[in-house]
């Protein structure tokens, strides 16, 4: 899957987010959807590293503290 698919599956995930809402005013959208997605990005992650923090923050672009704090925040810990 190309970055563009999936920047496709959020835009169209947020689309139907927005019309179940109906009249109602959404909130915290950015923090609901980084949240969302956190999760996966780092279970396949970890995976890809085998358990690797350092190698996973190195592959994330993210100090190693401040994944395990990640981890910690989504019950992968």
């Amino acid at each position: 899957m190309s970055k563009d698919n999936i920047q496709d599956v959020v835009r169209k995930s947020l689309e139907k987010y927005f019309r179940d809402l109906g009249e109602q005013q959404p909130s915290n959208v950015y923090e609901m959807v980084v949240f969302t997605v956190e999760k996966p990005i780092l279970e396949a992650v970890m995976a890809r590293a085998a358990g690797n923090q350092s190698l996973a923050a190195e592959m994330l672009g993210i100090n190693r503290n401040t994944l395990r704090k990640k981890l910690q925040q989504h019950g992968l810990l």
